[in-house]
């Protein structure tokens, strides 16, 4: 199965787009060293991300609150519950690590749940950056906590003033 990338420039920075042709199958943050390395196999071909380019594009000026594309993330049964679960947080809220576990059934697992968020390879349409501590702070991000702030902040300007927590509406 051929794989393929394109590059973009978006609001928070460069983001690398992975696909096969059926399904995103990541986006990865640029480090301060840039991009990540890419394998030799994987073939440079924007056409197939259009549109996912179009949604991320849209969602960057706050016209887009769900994606609607075909993904394909790579993980283990434990791993896509915990994506799964992501996407079904509203854009603009956020969940803490806990309330993700006992969502999907596994109360006790909250440190699992934090692996798999963290394990997340579509962030942003996988929408991780909603996840933060049962105390209210931001915790750990792929893409660094600045990255998440950012994200986080265009969605509440998005919406104005939301509660901090889903539950506390």
């Amino acid at each position: 199965m051929t794989t393929f990338y394109a590059d973009i420039q978006s609001p928070v920075g460069p983001l690398r787009l992975v696909a096969t042709a059926e399904a995103l199958t990541a986006i990865e943050f640029a480090s301060a060293d840039g991009p990540p390395p890419v394998p030799p196999e994987w073939e440079p071909v924007r056409a197939p991300f259009d549109e996912a380019i179009r949604q991320l594009s849209a969602y960057f000026r706050g016209a887009l609150r769900r994606f609607d594309l075909p993904l394909a993330p790579a993980g283990t049964a434990f791993q896509q519950a915990v994506w799964t679960a992501l996407g079904e947080i509203p854009f603009g809220e956020t969940v803490s690590y806990g309330a993700l576990a006992r969502q999907i059934g596994r109360p006790r697992a909250v440190r699992a749940v934090g692996a798999a968020n963290g394990r997340n390879p579509i962030p942003i349409v996988i929408p991780c950056h909603r996840v933060i501590g049962s105390d209210g702070r931001l915790t750990g991000y792929g893409g660094g906590l600045p990255l998440k702030a950012a994200l986080l902040a265009l969605e509440r300007r998005t919406l104005g003033p939301l509660p901090l927590f889903a539950a506390d509406r």
